[in-house]
Formats: structure tokens, sequence, C-alpha cells
């Protein structure tokens, strides 16, 4: 017996050593690189009236977004050549730093003069959000518990209790930094997980309850007055056109303008300094006037086509936390593309989310093209187990 689990041990350790041998899915990395340099293209685009009038260079940020988007897909490269289950032996300990780092950045200075919120983190000439990582380590962690015990998800004291302190710690975290957009999203990839891990529906009911229960009252009892504002400005942006409403009002010119076949590349009107900083959250609707509503439509289908295809990766892997992997990191790229989309056009309150391949970060894209290349590596072992 116990000769015959050292040996069923050895081929499955020979069978992830070989996994690395397959193909990677082209598919998806096609559409990894044709929306990468859409998105450096229309970055500069949009970006370099601003850095001429601010800092005195058109360059500034698409020379800095093309050297982390260079590195970036190298590392998409080492990483989908390392097999994706080493990654296990790092879940819990990428779990904790992403929690200290959330705690340090709240007991830092707001990274610019002026403003209440504290997001980011600077050493010396890099500076990222935690909530970059805390995303991925909640990710990673879930998909490395939910794979582990899932005979275990049905039951309310793992399903929803153990995983539900894990996700609340890191969104409460996040809440505290004032950084809405994040809490929703690392709260909707958790409860994803949860859900696609086999967690009783009746459960996710409750637990959605709670959820927006809790918003509620802390909307109401002003521990995120920003959230409320930011509601009532959405409903009504005019009421402060050059305040808090402008630059949703800006956006929805700028998008208004476009037509159905835009102004032309690099033919914007708004980015002249109407858009504030128009390469970072609100690029979109730069996209928008600039190729129209069949240049947003074709971007829009190509991340719909990307997400697909992560999905399709994530139901041919060979075991439960690859797939889990998979999903989760896809889920992350098609929530915050819809997310940011719908604040773009005013669908949702302004929430101060990015596009991803778009907005401008080089700490994001490097993270951002670090998960696909985890992807790729799982459609290696798809493409093995296939063959």
């Amino acid at each position: 017996m116990i000769q015959g689990r050292a040996e069923s041990r050895i081929k499955d350790t020979e069978k992830i050593r070989l996994v690395q041998k397959g193909k990677m899915d082209l598919t998806f990395l096609s559409l990894v690189i044709v929306l990468l340099i859409i998105g450096l293209v229309m970055l500069f685009s949009a970006s370099y009236a601003y850095a001429y009038t601010v800092y005195g260079d058109s360059y500034k940020f698409i020379s800095k977004q093309l050297a982390f988007a260079v590195a970036g897909v190298v590392i998409m490269y080492i990483v989908s050549k390392i097999d994706y289950h080493i990654y296990r032996k790092f879940a819990w300990i990428l779990y904790i730093i992403s929690v200290i780092l959330l705690i340090v950045v709240l007991l830092l200075p707001p990274l610019r003069e002026g403003f209440d919120y504290k997001r980011w983190i600077v050493i010396g000439p890099i500076n990222f959000q935690p909530s970059e990582i805390a995303k991925f380590s909640i990710v990673l962690l879930f998909s490395h518990l939910i794979s582990l015990n899932y005979r275990q998800m049905e039951r309310f004291s793992f399903g929803i209790l153990f995983l539900g302190m894990l996700l609340l710690l890191v969104c409460g975290l996040v809440v505290v930094e004032t950084h809405l957009s994040a809490t929703l999203l690392i709260f909707a990839i958790g409860v994803c997980l949860m859900i696609v891990g086999g967690i009783k529906l009746r459960y996710v009911s409750l637990g959605l309850l709670g959820g927006i229960g809790l918003g509620a009252a802390a909307i109401l009892s002003g521990i995120v007055d920003y959230g409320s504002s930011r509601i009532q400005y959405w409903l009504n942006p005019w009421a402060a056109p050059r305040g808090e409403g402008y630059q949703t009002i800006q956006s929805l010119l700028s998008i208004g303008s476009g037509g159905f076949l835009g102004r032309g590349l690099g033919q914007s009107r708004q980015k002249y300094l109407w858009v504030p900083e128009p390469h970072n959250d609100f690029i979109f609707a730069i996209v928008c006037e600039e190729l129209g509503f069949i240049g947003a439509l074709v971007i829009i289908l190509l991340f719909c086509m990307l997400i697909w295809r992560g999905f399709v990766i994530a139901m041919r892997a060979p075991d439960k936390f690859g797939a889990l992997l998979a999903v989760g990191l896809t889920f992350q790229v098609g929530i915050q593309t819809a997310l940011n989309i719908m604040v773009v056009t005013n669908t949702i309150p302004n929430t101060g989310i990015s596009l991803p391949f778009f907005s401008y970060g080089g700490t994001a894209l490097l993270i951002l093209l670090a998960e696909m290349g985890i992807i790729l590596s799982i459609s290696r072992s798809c493409a093995l187990q296939k063959a």
C-alpha cells in the first residue's frame, strides 16, 4: 500500500514536471498581446498632451509604460514556463504579506498632499498599491484552500465562515484605505471562487445580503462617507459641474463626441486638460472619442474573447487548483474591465478603477502580465493532458 502511494506520488511529480513541455494557448497569448499593443497606443494618444502641459515631456508616461510592458512580457513568458503548482507553497505567505502591506499603507502619509486616501507605498522610484497584491493573494489562497477542501465547501464552517473571514479581513483593510473599487473587486473575486468551488447558493444569498447590509450601515454611519458622496454625484453629476461631477460630465461629453466612427486616432479634444488625467481610469472615454462606437465595441469584443478563452483553459485544466486559478484570474480581468467601462459611462458611481492593459500604471501592468503568464502555464498542462 505504502509502496503504491509512493509510486503514485512519483508519477504525479513526473507529470507536473512534464506539464511545462506542452504548448501554450496561442489564442489566449495573441489576445493578450493585441490588447497590450492597443492599450499602449491609446495610452500615448491619451497622455501626450497632459504629459507635455504638466511635465514638459510628451513621452513621460508612454516611455515608462512601454518599459514596464516589455519587462512584463518577459515575465509573462518566464512565468508561463514555470509549473503553476509551485505557487501553492506561497499561498499563505502572500496572503499574510498582503495583509501586512495593507496595514502598513494606513500608517503612511498620503501620496499626494491634500488627499485623504492612503493607497500607495513608495519605495524609491517604485510605487505600488498593496490592493493589487491583495487581489492576487485572494485568488491564489482561495484556489489552494478550495481545491484541497472541496468536499468541505458545503459546510457552513468552512465554505462561509472560514473563507468569509479571510475575505472580509482583506476587504475591511481596503475599505479603510477609502478604495471602494478595489474592495468591490476583491469581494467579487472571492465570492466567484466560492461559488465555483461548490458553496451552497443559499449561503451566497445570505452573504450578499449581509455584505449589502454592512455596506449600507457603513455609509449611513459615515465610515465610508466618500462612498455616499460619490453615489450622490453619480445620480446627478450636474449638481456640481465644476466639482465632484466634473470628471463624469467630461467623460460623457468625450464619449458622445466620438459618435459612430470617432474623431480619429490622436484627434481627441477632451484629452487637452478637459478629462482629468485621461491616461488613468478614464482612458476608455478617450478611446470612445477617437475610435467611436465601432472601435470601442471592437475593444470590448477583444476583452470578451480573452475572458472566454481564459474560461476555456479553466475548463480544460487537469486539476481543481489549476481550474480555480484560471477562473479567478480570468474573472478578475473581466469584472475589472466591466466596472471600469460602467464607471466611465456613468452606469455606476465613480469608484476609481483602472482598465486592464490600457490605464497607466507600471506595477499593475507587471502583475497583470504575470497573472496572464500563470494562465498560459495552466494552458500548457491542458495541451499535455490532451496529447
